[in-house]
């Protein structure tokens, strides 16, 4: 049946529009990245000031992720993600209007990154905790491997479709506004796209305990509580934090290794983000096309292994081609960690309190600068090459650690005996964790 896993998911309408949107949004989010930094740098030629912009974007993203869960366990999902896409689209006019009539200054693009940052912290839990309501539980690896696919293939065609625009609508003129506003037109016709697409769903999303009157703080503490009363999910979340932390800055630090360490120039830079694309692209059908596996934790573990060897090696390349395969495995490895992750916290998780857990898990990748500034000074004080292997060591250290000392880390993937938790009903109780009679086992025990 594996063979089939894919067809299956993209058989059931509603799964197949979510995923359209999320295709169409993902491609929006990654050509505005070009378009964004290419005129940010041909108005200022600040690298300090395209890290602004950057962080105009960030900062709210991980401030109102939070929140964004809240929204996703309270309202209908698909009213959230149709409004968060009709807004972007309207937004994305305005600038694109904005930057065509070459009106343009620095600070549009740092209140529409924060906008840009704000809708997609509100709105991504409840795209997230949308699916297991659209697609059988057999199928959820599948759905969350999908859904990595279409992101990775965004992440490599968006760019260049974006960058080859700009460069035909302006006919060679890099510093031409005029090019950078039609891609914003377009990348507005993705997000309407987007939002077209949702309408098309015909389940609404709504959670079973929507009407309980409490909150917002407390219906964020009690997200938090929840995390921390259920190993597994705990687990899940630590298995998340780390690869953000030792995994990913390699794709802050691949330019400067290509240039330093390799004496690559942009085509080889092209190469070598190429194959770390392809090779996500791999690792993500090959779960979707896999589906269910067993021995999900040890899978979850080695992975996370595989991902900190592969960089370490990836740090000790002198040569291109030796660096494009290392870092298409990289792009494998990390797509099969990120998709099975993702998939066992939605299996993990009770109905009424997904949106919440998927903002904790979305609002701990900003974490990312905790890893990179360390690797960075390392970098700086020895070289690029040096700071990658430490980062790959440090990344297999932590999680042989983590699994050595945390029973949360080593049964990710069990089925927990009921704990006291006041958060979850009685029903979801049952239904996540079996049989009312197995024996009571504290969450500090199974920690």
């Amino acid at each position: 049946m594996a063979d089939r896993n894919i067809t299956q998911a993209l058989s059931y309408a509603d799964f197949r529009w979510l995923w359209v949107g999320s295709l169409g949004s993902s491609f929006a989010m990654n050509m505005q990245i070009i378009a964004r930094g290419w005129l940010v740098y041909t108005l200022t030629s600040s690298a300090l000031d395209l890290a602004w912009v950057t962080l105009s974007f960030m900062i709210p993203t991980v401030a109102f992720s939070l929140l964004g869960g809240v929204l996703a366990d309270r309202m209908p999902k698909k009213l959230i993600i149709t409004s968060a896409q009709t807004l972007n689209c309207l937004a994305t006019v305005i600038m694109g209007l904005i930057i065509i009539t070459d009106r343009v200054n620095f600070w549009d693009f740092i209140w529409f990154g924060f906008f840009n940052g704000s809708i997609l912290a509100l709105s991504m839990p409840a795209r997230q905790a949308f699916v297991p309501e659209l697609i059988p539980e057999r199928l959820i690896f599948t759905a969350m491997a999908l859904n990595t696919t279409s992101w990775n293939l965004s992440r490599i065609l968006g760019p260049a479709l974006a960058g080859f625009l700009i460069a035909w609508v302006a006919g060679g003129d890099t510093s031409s506004t005029y090019g950078v506003g039609i891609v914003y037109f377009m990348i507005a016709a993705l997000y309407f796209i987007s939002a077209v697409t949702m309408l098309m769903v015909s389940k609404r999303g709504v959670s079973e305990q929507a009407s309980e009157q409490k909150s917002a703080l407390t219906d964020m503490a009690d997200g938090l509580r929840y995390v921390w009363a259920n190993p597994p999910v705990f687990g899940l979340i630590l298995l998340s934090i780390v690869p953000f932390l030792f995994g990913m800055p390699l794709n802050t630090l691949l330019p400067a290794f290509n240039e330093d360490i390799l004496g690559g120039g942009p085509e080889d830079l092209g190469i070598l983000m190429s194959a770390m694309g392809m090779g996500a692209i791999g690792g993500s059908l090959m779960l979707a096309w896999i589906g269910e596996i067993r021995h999900k934790a040890a899978w979850l573990i080695g992975t996370c292994l595989g991902w900190g060897a592969f960089t370490s090696f990836f740090g000790l390349a002198v040569a291109v081609p030796v660096a494009a395969v290392l870092v298409a495995c990289i792009g494998f490895v990390s797509a099969w960690n990120m998709s099975l992750n993702r998939g066992l916290l939605q299996m993990q998780v009770v109905h009424h309190m997904r949106g919440r857990i998927m903002s904790i898990d979305m609002m701990s990748h900003g974490l990312m600068p905790l890893g990179v500034i360390p690797i960075s000074l390392i970098a700086e004080a020895y070289d690029v090459a040096v700071a990658l292997v430490c980062a790959g060591i440090a990344f297999g250290v932590t999680i042989l650690l983590l699994a050595a000392v945390s029973r949360s880390v080593r049964n990710v993937d069990e089925e927990m005996p009921p704990i006291e938790n006041p958060t979850e009903s009685n029903t979801d109780s049952l239904r996540r964790n079996g049989s009312a009679g197995a024996p009571e086992v504290t969450a500090e025990e199974a920690r």
